[in-house]
């Protein structure tokens, strides 16, 4: 019992750790920006010259942005032909609010469940 109590810990450890790189990821305010136009623009996703000319972004500083999205799995990219399309993944993003939801709504109450349900309407 004991070694899956520290198993389990090591999992959340981990988890803690690829969550916080997340948050990190898109703690700056252009990555923040870019995560919301390509969710606005999902599930199709925005080409790179299209999010970069929505969102002012220089392409050289844009590549950067993305590539930080892209390395903490928060953004998809797909090729066709010369395009690169950017999509958000939304799957990662589920997990990281399940973490965040499972801490603040289940666990302690600090935010009632309905709260959140009545703000993503």
């Amino acid at each position: 019992m004991e070694t899956e109590g520290r198993l389990a810990r090591k999992q959340n450890l981990e988890q803690v750790a690829r969550f916080a790189d997340m948050l990190s990821a898109m703690g700056t305010e252009p990555r923040l920006r870019i995560m919301q136009l390509l969710l606005s623009a999902h599930p199709e996703g925005m080409v790179v010259g299209d999010i970069g000319a929505e969102l002012e972004i220089p392409n050289s500083t844009l590549s950067h942005h993305l590539e930080k999205l892209k390395n903490e799995d928060l953004v998809n990219v797909r090729r066709e032909g010369t395009y690169l399309w950017y999509s958000a993944n939304t799957e990662a993003l589920r997990e990281l609010l399940g973490f965040l939801y499972a801490e603040c709504c289940t666990r302690n109450k600090a935010i009632e469940p309905q709260a959140i349900v009545s703000i993503c309407k």
